[in-house]
């Protein structure tokens, strides 16, 4: 009775996923695109997608369509580099491409900014295309994102057409041409992320002026105190290199860096991209409570006028699946909570009493010695609950 009352549960929270986030397992195919446009130009892609079960070349997971997001890699960096971005944004329901194009020691930085924009259009193409994996998977809303070099590219890329929806960076850095000048043409909602402590494209030179130069009605900076350039990707031996000739160093660990760029970067591309108006009221409340960042921004995402229970209580989990940690994130106004792991026969496997809630995110310690499998977490707070599937590897 037990596995019943949950799945009933379960199945209540998840009708709608704009309530909370859908925890999708993570997919992933290469595709080997070419752009007539630019002399049949050869790029190579990964595309890691929202799966029913992770794995390579699995099916997309039915039932709707994903918005797209186009990511470009850092300086000598390879997509591998950002297994933090997709096990954070795809269980959330999105499709991240990563060109593998400009990896050389001079890259042209136009070119790989159209090659992002290309990516864009060629997924459109793919959901359109009867034969391919992503047939009638594949939606509309669109984003450009980037770290580093791959940033500053994801600007130029942006100017290139008026087909990108949003743009979203992380310590992006100048590039040549100039992506502070083509910020200046770039009227969308744009999302930069920073690091305080970043020393190798130091705000104040880098993704400052871009921000200043952007004239998006809608425009958000969230720098992360403590932060590095580095520590935006996932430990990289090229990026640790050239962050060890420069100061400061990052005051944070890679882990709580991740944890505060998840909590920014998750409601927002909701928001703009799923249209989810409770994510916006998160992202508009966690711009003003949360201690770890400081922000700047000229617009509300979703005007709040008391936030509902069921938008208070929304739960986020990564990474997806789960090993031995995982983290939830919540509303920052929720103080601390109570969770129940069970698995799917509806037997205890771990407990967590009255846990603080610190910057909007809780860490559990899962056992060791977990089956591999489809878990549910319950999680309690002032006599609200939420079921939240959870995979565990």
């Amino acid at each position: 009775m037990k596995l019943i009352g949950l799945i009933i549960l379960l199945s209540t929270a998840c009708s709608n996923t704009l309530l909370f986030a859908q925890n999708y397992a993570v997919g992933h195919t290469t595709l080997n695109l070419s752009d007539a446009g630019r002399s049949n130009r050869s790029i190579p892609v990964e595309v890691y997608y929202p799966a029913s079960t992770a794995g390579d070349n699995v099916p997309v997971a039915g039932g709707r369509k994903y918005p797209c997001i186009a990511f470009g890699h850092g300086f000598l960096m390879t997509w591998d580099a950002y297994k933090n971005v997709w096990n954070a944004l795809v269980p959330q329901g999105f499709i991240i491409a990563f060109p593998k194009t400009e990896g050389t020691a001079a890259p042209s930085h136009l070119e790989f900014g159209k090659d992002l924009s290309f990516v864009l259009s060629a997924m459109d193409l793919q959901g359109k295309n009867a034969s391919s994996l992503f047939y009638n998977k594949v939606d509309t809303m669109n984003c450009v994102m980037g770290h580093s070099m791959g940033g500053g590219a994801a600007f130029l890329g942006a100017s290139q057409t008026s087909k990108i929806k949003c743009i979203a960076t992380l310590a992006a850095a100048e590039t040549s041409p100039k992506a502070t000048a083509a910020a200046a043409g770039l009227t969308f909602p744009s999302l930069l992320i920073a690091g305080s402590n970043d020393c190798v494209t130091p705000p104040s030179g880098h993704q400052i002026p871009m921000f200043d130069s952007l004239k998006s009605s809608c425009k958000t900076y969230v720098a992360i105190a403590g932060g590095s350039h580095c520590q935006m990707s996932e430990d990289n031996l090229l990026c640790n290199l050239g962050e060890s000739t420069c100061f400061p160093k990052p005051t944070i660990s890679r882990a709580t860096q991740h944890q505060a760029i998840s909590r920014f970067l998750i409601p927002w591309l909701r928001f703009h991209l799923l249209n989810d108006c409770r994510s916006g009221q998160t992202f508009d409340s966690l711009a003003v409570k949360d201690a770890a960042v400081s922000v700047r921004k000229n617009c509300v995402l979703c005007p709040t006028n008391g936030l509902s229970e069921v938008a208070r209580f929304s739960v986020t989990l990564f990474p997806v699946p789960a090993t031995t940690e995982l983290y939830l994130t919540l509303h920052p106004e929720i103080q601390q909570v109570s969770c129940i792991l069970y698995n799917s026969a509806g037997q205890k496997k771990g407990a967590w009493s009255q846990l603080k809630v610190f910057n909007a995110t809780v860490k559990l310690h899962l056992q060791t010695g977990l089956s591999k499998g489809l878990y549910f977490l319950n999680v309690e707070s002032d006599g609200e609950q939420k079921n939240v599937p959870v995979l565990i590897e």
